[in-house]
């Protein structure tokens, strides 16, 4: 049976980590999309029997925020679910024991759980190319002793790493800026996660709901978007030390 795919993924990296391992799992059918500002979760519901996927990253070592409410209102009906969280280089901290307890609350089974990496969201020289062929090999791999766990019938609870109460995190100082190559397309305003660039005046950004989730950036189709140059140099240089040696997959089956 096909996995239902439940992700945020505001700029793709996640997207791909959580694709490779439903591909793995019997393939990707149908996707809820926490990241949709639009998305009608009314009728988000998963059955008994299904296996969902549900992908995150890891915004300072805790699930985002949206993420999280957006999660809650879908309703897991003891389905299986395999987490994943997936982080730029640094560390994942918190997210996966904040989006056990998120996904167990909605109502899904916690079968698996993983950690991978993805190319950092602001600073992409950090896990630069990944999830790349090495990572793709491990998560199918991971897929594969998932699925001998379901296969067997195994419901005991994955031991999942993580602190609770969860690491403190209030939020990201930063928000990316239109330059002088906005065009005003909108593209940005339409697809914000949480909707803090004005559909009227897309040049601008609201910092107070901004969470740098950094779709914006990804999106804009002239590339007018960014945090500037001293920002992401200063940035660069305080996560150089713990970004610098490569970090591998994990499961926790």
């Amino acid at each position: 049976m096909p996995c239902t795919q439940i992700l945020f993924s505001p700029t793709g990296g996640t997207r791909r980590v959580a694709g490779i391992l439903a591909d793995a799992l019997g393939g990707a059918g149908r996707t809820i999309d926490l990241a949709d500002p639009a998305a009608d979760l009314s009728g988000a519901v998963c059955a008994p029997g299904e296996l969902a996927v549900i992908a995150v990253p890891s915004f300072g070592g805790r699930v985002p925020d949206i993420a999280v409410q957006r999660l809650a209102r879908v309703r897991g009906q003891g389905a299986r679910a395999v987490l994943v969280c997936v982080y730029g280089n640094r560390a994942y901290e918190d997210t996966l024991a904040e989006l056990q307890d998120t996904a167990t609350e909605a109502g899904f089974a916690v079968a698996a759980a993983v950690a991978a990496v993805a190319e950092h969201s602001i600073l992409r020289q950090y896990a630069a190319g990944r999830p790349d062929a090495q990572d793709k090999a491990v998560l199918e791999g991971f897929a594969a002793q998932i699925a001998q766990k379901l296969a067997q019938g195994d419901t005991s609870l994955p031991a999942i790493p993580g602190s609770r109460p969860y690491k403190k995190w209030g939020g990201s100082k930063l928000a990316p800026a239109a330059g002088a190559g906005c065009t005003g397309c909108g593209l940005c305003a339409q697809n914000c996660p949480v909707q803090a660039i004005p559909q009227a005046n897309p040049s601008r950004t609201d910092a107070a709901k901004c969470i740098c989730c950094m779709r914006c950036v990804a999106l804009c189709p002239q590339k007018a978007r960014g945090l500037g140059s001293l920002l992401t140099a200063g940035l660069a240089a305080k996560l150089k030390k713990a970004c610098a040696v490569r970090k591998e997959c994990e499961l926790y089956l």
